[in-house]
């Protein structure tokens, strides 16, 4: 059997495979972020699955394809937690950047993938190899556009008050903005990331806002400058997206594209339809 696993933050998607490239199931865990959590709640979390526990150990191949995989240190931390939940199995682990790659560029193709999910990121690909020029330092300091960076500047606007009376009363009613819970949740309680990016459901559903409109285009212009425009290539290749903010902002996405004079390539919601067809040709 062979798992195939696209971990973002929030959730991880996991198809499994028999030899032949048949659908076996399909699965969905809390996101499985080395980075943020310990060996101790990612064991839960794939203890408390029962497709995967049913399952251990009839799985041969692990291809976990995850958020806060980008280095050695992390990638080790996840393998050393594979080898004893699935014991006969052989585990790849490798950045989530890869699995954007492989969902929506063919080999031998150029491209420049960006994920825009509860984080960001953007790499460019040669139709072989991953290249990337800004060096992830996580949500407090990166992931520009993304659903945790949208989460924080609504926050603070509404902390600061200069969030708009009328969105205000409406932001207040949806969510609990009590000091102390918000505090709670980021300093205390496991995955503030993901928490931050619960509040950019709101920014979606109020997209038609002035407000809400100057905030996503500031969001992703931000990200075009801070990311994508740092590739020589930028105007000449098609930049592809996946995740639930390219998704949902598809529009407003494109229109900041457009006006940087940028192409718009493919916009996955969730990487792992493709994924599985990459790994069905491998197979």
């Amino acid at each position: 059997m062979i798992l195939i696993v696209d971990s973002g933050a929030t959730k991880s998607d996991w198809i499994a495979l028999d030899e032949k490239g048949e659908e076996l199931f399909l699965t969905q865990t809390l996101g499985l972020s080395p980075e943020v959590l310990s060996r101790e709640v990612i064991e839960d979390r794939l203890a408390n699955n029962f497709d995967l526990s049913q399952n251990r150990e009839q799985v041969s191949h692990l291809y976990f394809y995850g958020a806060g995989c980008g280095t050695d240190r992390m990638k080790n931390f996840l393998k050393d937690i594979f080898k004893d939940f699935f014991p006969n199995a052989k585990a790849e682990v490798r950045e989530d950047t890869y699995a954007a790659i492989y969902s929506t560029t063919k080999i031998g193709h150029q491209g420049i993938v960006c994920i825009l999910g509860t984080g960001s990121n953007c790499s460019y690909y040669d139709g072989h190899q991953l290249f990337q020029k800004v060096t992830s330092l996580g949500y407090i300091l990166m992931d520009d556009g993304s659903g945790n960076f949208f989460g924080r500047k609504l926050l603070r606007d509404y902390y600061f008050h200069k969030m708009p009376q009328d969105l205000g009363i409406r932001f207040a009613k949806d969510y609990n903005l009590d000091a102390d819970v918000i505090k709670d949740h980021l300093y205390k309680q496991p995955n503030p990331n993901t928490y931050l990016a619960t509040f950019a459901r709101f920014i979606i559903e109020n997209k038609e806002h002035p407000y809400c409109k100057g905030v996503i285009d500031k969001g992703f212009q931000q990200f075009v400058n801070n990311y994508i425009m740092q590739f020589e290539l930028a105007t000449k290749v098609p930049i592809h997206f996946v995740g639930s903010i390219a998704h949902f902002l598809r529009d407003e996405l494109a229109t900041v594209l457009e006006r940087n004079d940028l192409i718009l390539g493919v916009i996955r919601r969730r990487p792992i339809e493709g994924l599985m067809e990459f790994h069905k040709e491998t197979i």
